[in-house]
């Protein structure tokens, strides 16, 4: 109560109701060492309701972790460890950023699945909850939790994977925003859960008409719920929210508000606390609560004794972990990466299939899979087994519960949430695939791995009107310069194979931020290299593909994906005219405004004012790039159905029409001395 007074905003009750379930879970059950908060054998908090932060600075300055009374005195103060919402990588104890509700049980969702796949690659042979790799994944979620979709997604992907080691308590306490939530909140949770194969178990301490926070029924179901290795654990806790405030609990103002000084004075003396102290925490309340360090100090040491002993035992398994935990690459693992022969056309998503399928034996912690689009995608490494339980493995994707090929079904925002909580947990890599269009489905996750900063691979297949057939529904067109607005973000839309080679290459050796691979269905040309530059160039976002034949340009025409073929053969019908012309390649307009102004400026002079770009959705974006005098291609409508050579035809998108806007960008930057100006 006192902090978010004097922070004058903030959401104190729900941290008050459920102070008792989390002071019970850090102090008891949760494998923790406060003196060390990234230890790899702890167990796993997420507090999904990000918005009562305070749950868990609270509990992490009581149990003795780097959090101090005056970190709480700051909260959601400039410069404070305790911002608004809890942060992963700003606060030591944070696992993982939350807010956006829903996502951290998806998150949960992801280290669980992460843990057991650390143990199938570094210690499967170990007896059930016996390996240094075993722990706990909890998660405390709310109303909104439940109610926002991502949650459904992920909770019933939780269950279909049979993860006995994820533990998630429901704050079942009637009240959001708009108050009491029967304005739009009714089905039975408890059954929804059990629907979906969770072991579920209800807590009510509100049992009888009086509220009772009856902490010893909490701690048996925490115990059953730890005791439950079969199935994921779901423990439904009445409460009210706010209590004690005797005028403002149960209420949608204890939600979200400050109580106020004379509410916050009544409520101290309900509890027999004195109104006229603020922040007052006894030195005996504070050493009996800093009782969880020697506890986790003992853990940690009983935990290090099976570490040890399992690193002499698996000398080659531990040093493969400790290379994967400090997201190390292999040496020389690049040598795998195919190279692709000229004059084969080759859809981008397949060459992409293949750069995993190669990669694959030399990168065990690389995984991942789609949202049921596998073979669109071409997400699956050959020959490598489906992460599943055993009994549900299919003739067409046998597998395991150790595998490697991920299955998230139809669920495109819980994939986004559980390749976060993948990342977060350790040093796996994951990637997940999809339709470029669906992004849409997953983009809060996305925008959170970037806000994370975790190395997280998209691969978005179908990325143009190029996909065809089915038409403007699954035709992105705003979706490449809506993902570039996301800061932290790299997209990137390769040419061709070789192309797709070096940009997986790139982004698996950046281990800092997320990439969007944005790949074809249709089938392109492979560049000959012998005759345009190497595909090397990708790392650096964009590069000179083709020089003008007298080596100065007169005009750039800038591509990026399947355009750059397009821009190639306008290229040679300027340059049979007399019109000095350079290609360049623009894979990854992030890469490219990473480089030095040197490199940048020698691949867009600024002296070359003519320009052109080449991009199969909205110009949006491309302004910066061919500045006042440039012209661009581009797509500012939805597309159609039909194949893709006739859409690219009708909407414009050909050399002809480069060569046009070529034309009337040399006229713009007064460098044209003949030629028409007009053109459709």
């Amino acid at each position: 109560m006192d902090a978010v007074e004097e922070a004058g905003s903030g959401h104190p009750g729900t941290a008050m109701s459920l102070a008792p379930a989390a002071h019970l879970l850090f102090q008891r059950f949760l494998r923790h060492d406060p003196t060390d908060p990234n230890w790899p054998g702890r167990d796993r908090f997420v507090l999904s309701m990000g918005h009562s932060s305070l749950t868990l600075y609270i509990q992490l300055y009581l149990s003795g972790h780097p959090l101090t009374l005056d970190d709480l005195k700051a909260l959601r103060k400039w410069g404070s460890l305790t911002p608004g919402h809890p942060e992963h990588g700003h606060t030591l104890g944070v696992e993982t950023t939350t807010g956006p509700l829903g996502q951290g049980v998806g998150n949960a969702v992801g280290m669980a699945m992460a843990a057991r796949r650390e143990r199938g690659l570094f210690d499967p042979d170990a007896e059930p909850a016996k390996s240094t790799f075993d722990h706990h994944i909890w998660v405390f979620a709310s109303d909104g939790d439940m109610e926002e979709g991502v949650s459904h997604e992920a909770a019933a992907l939780a269950a279909h994977q049979r993860l006995g080691n994820l533990i998630m308590l429901w704050d079942d306490n009637h009240i959001s925003i708009e108050d009491d939530t029967n304005i739009a909140f009714s089905e039975d949770v408890a059954k929804r859960y059990e629907a979906y194969g969770w072991h579920v178990q209800t807590v009510d301490w509100t049992e009888g008409g009086d509220y009772h926070e009856n902490v010893q029924a909490l701690a048996e179901a925490y115990a059953a719920a730890r005791a439950e290795t079969e199935r994921p654990s779901f423990i439904v806790l009445r409460t009210i929210i706010g209590w004690p405030a005797p005028n403002k609990r149960n209420t949608g103002k204890a939600h979200g508000s400050a109580l106020g000084a004379d509410e916050v004075a009544a409520t101290k003396e309900i509890l027999g606390l004195d109104p006229g102290k603020t922040f007052d925490v006894p030195e005996d309340v504070l050493a009996h609560t800093h009782g969880a360090v020697e506890r986790g100090q003992a853990l940690h040491a009983e935990w290090n004794k099976l570490y040890e002993a399992w690193r002499a035992s698996n000398p080659e398994r531990a040093a493969e972990y400790d290379r994967i935990a400090a997201r190390r690459l292999p040496d020389g693992w690049y040598k795998k990466l195919p190279e692709f022969e000229a004059g084969k056309d080759l859809a981008t998503r397949a060459a992409s299939g293949e750069v995993l399928t190669a990669i694959a034996p030399v990168l065990p912690e690389l995984w991942g899979g789609s949202a049921d689009l596998a073979e669109s995608n071409n997400t699956t490494m050959k020959g490598e087994p489906s992460f599943i339980p055993d009994e549900l493995q299919t003739k067409a994707f046998p597998g395991n519960p150790y595998g490697r090929t991920l299955h998230f079904g139809v669920r495109e925002h819980g994939m986004g949430a559980v390749l976060n909580g993948i990342a977060v947990h350790d040093g796996l890599r994951p990637y997940g695939g999809t339709f470029l269009v669906f992004s849409d489905y997953m983009r809060p996750a996305v925008r959170l791995a970037a806000l994370m900063g975790l190395p997280v691979t998209y691969v978005w297949t179908h990325d143009s009107i190029g996909l065809g057939e089915d038409g403007p529904t699954h035709q992105p067109v705003e979706h490449l310069w809506a993902l570039r607005a996301i800061p932290g973000l790299d997209v990137v839309r390769p040419a061709d194979a070789n192309e797709t080679a070096v940009a997986w290459r790139t982004i698996l050796e950046h281990t800092d931020r997320p990439a969007g691979l944005c790949l074809t269905r249709q089938k392109v040309p492979t560049f000959d290299r012998s005759q345009v530059a190497s595909a090397a160039g990708v790392a650096k976002g964009g590069y000179v593909l083709a020089d003008a034949g007298s080596g100065t340009p007169d005009i750039i025409l800038i591509a990026t994906g399947s355009e750059v073929q397009l821009a190639l053969a306008a290229r040679e019908t300027l340059e049979a005219e007399g019109t000095p012309t350079r290609v360049v390649s623009m894979p990854c307009v992030e890469w490219f405004q990473a480089q030095d102004d040197a490199y940048r400026q020698s691949v867009l002079p600024p002296s070359v004012r003519a320009r052109v770009s080449v991009e199969a959705g909205v110009a949006l974006g491309w302004r910066e790039f061919v500045g006042d005098a440039g012209e661009s291609i581009s797509l500012e409508h939805f597309g159609a159905s039909a194949d893709y050579k006739t859409l690219f035809d009708q909407f414009g998108i050909t050399p002809e029409r480069i060569v046009t806007a070529a034309r009337a960008s040399l006229v713009k930057a007064g460098a044209a001395g003949k030629g028409h100006t007009t053109g459709t």
